[in-house]
């Protein structure tokens, strides 16, 4: 079974290593960089992810047309290579996710990422129906994606559970109590993962309450700190931990929330830092101001040494 498959290499993957969410490549004019997006996603796969995730929020899905979208979730599956799963992201309305479906099935993805849908507000049998009429428009597995307007409640849950090709839920809520209602409600092999912004910062939470894995930020501009902390936590290595949240993950979150849209542009200004070819964001996203820059590159460095780490390599402006 296609579902069956998807979830077991998934469910595999999930507990190798952390999720992927490559940043989509652009140049100075704004244009898509396909080749240098191709070179990331490379670099990206060649460190063990789990699974990647192209087009999504960290790759600043909203800002990609069609045409764009199709190239980036091609090349995506090429460089991967059957190595990984791939998992795009679709969004907006289930009509306009729909569309975005189609062009995910055609390019060679494995499964689906609903991203929230936009700017309205709607009742649990919206949000349900929402995800229902997307399920009945492709053949490709979804993972639900709850985060913002988008939150649902165990008798919710069980309805989107049900519905053929779904498999999974991305939480980005951080409310564990309602998460661990989830996670019992849910059916025996149903997939969830923390998908909190800097998600490191709150894995031992979601661990405590049965999900342990993870989509990792860091991971696209530092594969190295993302690997050592996913190592010490499935390890039991405490100190290690803890010494990688206190000295880098809370002063970069510290940074990171100085200024709305800094979970993308900072993480593509820190990408950047290394040599990777990444770009600037899109508007309405805003590449980090100089001061900014350079408490991040402090940071970074920082959490490079911890790990061993080659040390800085490109300009982040």
């Amino acid at each position: 079974m296609v579902n069956g498959d998807i979830v077991g290499r998934l469910r595999e993957g999930m507990a190798q290593g952390v999720l992927s969410f490559p940043l989509t490549s652009f140049d100075e004019r704004g244009a898509l960089d396909l080749d240098g997006f191709r070179a990331y996603v490379a670099d990206q796969v060649a460190t063990g992810p789990g699974a990647v995730f192209p087009a999504c929020g960290t790759g600043e899905f909203f800002s990609l047309d069609e045409d764009e979208y199709r190239r980036v979730v091609t090349a995506a599956v090429e460089e991967t290579a059957g190595r990984v799963p791939v998992v795009a992201g679709v969004g907006y309305g289930w009509a306009q996710a729909a569309r975005f479906a189609r062009i995910a099935e055609e390019a060679g993805a494995d499964a689906l990422l609903v991203l929230p849908h936009y700017l309205v507000r709607g009742p649990q049998n919206g949000l349900v129906a929402q995800v229902e009429q997307l399920a009945s428009r492709t053949r490709l597995p979804l993972i639900v994606y709850q985060r913002d307007q988008v939150a649902f409640t165990a008798d919710s849950l069980k309805r989107v559970a049900a519905l053929p090709g779904v498999i999974g839920l991305k939480d980005g809520h951080s409310d564990l109590d309602r998460l661990q209602r989830l996670t019992l409600a849910a059916p025996d092999g149903f997939l969830f993962f923390n998908g909190a912004a800097t998600a490191e910062i709150q894995a031992r939470a979601y661990a405590g309450v049965g999900v342990p894995a993870y989509s990792s930020a860091v991971h696209a501009f530092a594969p190295e700190i993302a690997t050592a902390f996913f190592t010490a936590l499935r390890d039991g290595d405490n100190p290690q931990v803890d010494r990688l949240l206190r000295e880098f993950y809370v002063p970069f979150v510290e940074i990171r929330d100085r200024v709305p849209g800094y979970g993308v542009s900072l993480v593509k200004a820190a990408a950047r830092l290394r040599g990777r070819p990444v770009g600037p964001v899109r508007a309405p996203l805003a590449d980090p101001a100089p001061g900014d820059l350079a408490d991040l590159e402090r940071v970074l460095a920082a959490g490079l040494d911890l790990v061993s780490a080659p040390t800085l390599a490109g300009a982040a402006r």
